[in-house]
């Protein structure tokens, strides 16, 4: 679809060139004279730019400029004037113009900062939008749990993203969801326009994670032909989360907590103190006072990374979640796969529940993405989960008779049959129905 431009300027001979210029470099051109007939054009067509002349007959440009901003302050304006001069430079944009451009122009200039304006617009919306699914995304809303204790943590970090300054830790286990909770403390906080920088100290060794995190000046080592920023710089204004801070060395948290202390850094090979603006939030799956008992993490970066504490607890400890949890999961992936699963029938779900997940939340969802990806049917069964699941489960209830009395078989049927029959509140179909056996069957086993 052709950009639209909305020109508006007295002269009609300008109106004109201007119209056939524009229309013929791929423009839709429309044009109003004064400021009335710009308004009602701009609120019927919404225009992708406006190019405005400072004097109109009927208004000031520069009036009109404040209600275009009131109708839709992101729309991009660039200013013309046959008054050229830096005052009234300086008020178009401080009044939200993209540019200022002095009459008389070159066509060609006019026409390279139009294209500059709109691609800067693109890029802008793109932004916008990519932050706005992020912040959606995020959102505290979507983290599912009935569980009293992560009610409590989902309200603690909802209070901790609007003060966007202490230093945060978020500790658990692998798989629990510290770095869902990283991001929605980002972007439900006042940093959410800035950049949210995710580093795994565990997968960068020593040297590289002090370069990529410092930066370097060219030269400072071999194969430093340049100046590189580090993601203290890349994430400033914004949030730098350091996740698996326990796996750190020595020499980089020396470096990390001069940072913490005073809010500046030098880039390796540099002399020079450069200060940012950035909230740090660590994540770890390892007991740090431990490990500061053990000599191999500092006492006093502990401290300063522990100014709040988030403490996720690992999935078999919220096991009430785990039906929320699947039905999200089975949504997702139903209509990632372009299957028709459904949901768990009660048996499978029991299984999942009775599970440890010793890989918590990431592992569920592992599982839940293969179990719909290879499924046919709309009810998932037990036969349609992974054996180690599935296997587990059936160990466990064979666990479960190891420590009963000797009896014969056919003791241990009866009474198993007599207990389901309680369960099923004495419905005899409903029993048979769920022992797998006939109404017949059944009451022989009852008389024996």
């Amino acid at each position: 679809m052709k950009p639209t431009i909305l020109i508006v300027d007295d002269e009609n001979l300008l109106l004109s060139s201007l119209e056939k210029a524009l229309s013929g470099n791929g423009y839709h051109a429309l044009t109003a004279k004064n400021g009335k007939g710009a308004l009602d054009l701009f609120e019927k067509y919404n225009p992708d730019l406006v190019l405005l002349d400072v004097k109109l007959p009927d208004i000031d440009g520069m009036h009109l400029l404040r209600k275009i901003k009131e109708l839709d302050m992101h729309r991009p304006v660039i200013m013309m004037t046959a008054y050229s001069g830096i005052r009234g430079a300086v008020e178009a944009i401080k009044l939200g113009a993209y540019d200022y451009i002095a009459k008389p122009f070159d066509i060609e200039e006019l026409k390279f900062v139009i294209a500059r304006c709109l691609e800067s617009q693109r890029a802008m919306v793109e932004v916008n939008e990519i932050r706005s699914k992020k912040k959606e995304r995020y959102s505290f809303e979507r983290i599912l749990t009935r569980n009293p204790d992560m009610k409590e943590i989902i309200r603690l970090a909802k209070r901790i993203a609007v003060n966007n300054k202490s230093t945060v830790l978020i500790s658990g286990e692998s798989g629990t969801g510290k770095e869902l909770f990283a991001n929605a403390i980002h972007y439900n906080g006042p940093r959410l326009n800035d950049p949210f920088i995710t580093v795994n100290c565990a997968a960068l060794s020593e040297g590289v994670l002090e370069s990529e995190l410092f930066g370097h000046e060219k030269g400072a080592f071999t194969g430093a032909v340049k100046q590189k920023k580090g993601f203290f710089e890349v994430a400033d204004k914004g949030t730098l989360f350091l996740d698996e801070i326990g796996e750190i060395s020595y020499k980089t948290q020396v470096k990390l907590l001069r940072f913490l202390e005073e809010r500046n850094f030098q880039r390796v090979g540099g002399t020079e103190d450069i200060d940012v603006d950035v909230r740090i939030i660590t994540a770890t799956n390892k007991d740090l006072l431990d490990e500061v008992s053990r000599g191999t993490f500092r006492e006093d970066l502990y401290y300063r990374l522990n100014v709040i504490s988030i403490h996720l607890p690992p999935l078999r400890e919220r096991k009430d979640d785990i039906p929320l949890l699947v039905e999200r999961l089975i949504t997702n992936y139903r209509t990632t796969f372009n299957k028709t699963a459904k949901k768990c029938d009660d048996e499978a779900l029991s299984i999942l529940r009775e599970y440890d997940w010793p890989g918590n939340i990431r592992e569920l969802k592992n599982i839940i993405e293969r179990t719909v990806l290879l499924s046919d049917d709309d009810i998932i069964t037990p036969s349609d989960l992974p054996l180690e699941i599935v296997g587990r489960h059936e160990r466990s209830e064979a666990a479960m008779i190891q420590d009963l009395d000797p009896m014969s078989l056919d003791t241990l049927i009866k009474l198993y049959a007599e207990s389901m029959l309680v369960r099923s509140g004495d419905n005899k179909s409903k029993t048979a129905g769920a022992l797998g056996i006939t109404r017949q069957r059944l009451r022989r086993i009852l008389r024996s």
